[in-house]
């Protein structure tokens, strides 16, 4: 992407680049420093992880564990802030273990400079992680 792309366009791609499982790609989209947040990260998941490195270490596996569908519901709202948007998604698809259906509610708060990823912000359902089983606990998105 363009470092002129807005942060709604680098948000659609990044989804795009989930679908089409190209993690490598979707970490490309990261600044070195950026940081990704889970403010109701459940006992035992991560709060925070600083740096694409860290990122890229916790996004490796994810496809080996959820075949995302797709991300019905998107709404993308911009903020008094032109680097940052809220983005509001479901994400839809399978547990690859189990093939039991995978459906997630998320928000994200999202920061975007010089065309990169700098902070996000994703604030999803805990609760729904024991409705999901043990096995997305266990390797999910962790």
């Amino acid at each position: 992407m363009p470092a002129t792309a807005t942060p709604a366009d680098l948000y659609r791609h990044s989804l795009s680049l989930l679908l089409d499982k190209d993690i490598r790609a979707w970490v490309g989209l990261w600044a070195e420093h950026g940081v990704m947040e889970f403010p109701f990260a459940p006992p035992g998941w991560p709060e925070r992880l600083e740096g694409r490195e860290a990122i890229a270490a916790y996004m490796r596996d994810y496809p080996d564990h959820i075949d995302l569908h797709g991300f019905p519901d998107l709404k993308i709202h911009e903020t008094t802030d032109p680097a940052t948007i809220v983005a509001e998604m479901r994400g839809v698809g399978r547990l690859v273990a189990t093939g039991s259906p995978f459906d997630m509610t998320y928000i994200a708060v999202v920061t975007v400079r010089a065309g990169r990823f700098t902070s996000y912000r994703d604030y999803w359902n805990p609760l729904a992680v024991e409705e999901l089983g043990t096995d997305f606990a266990q390797g999910g998105a962790r």
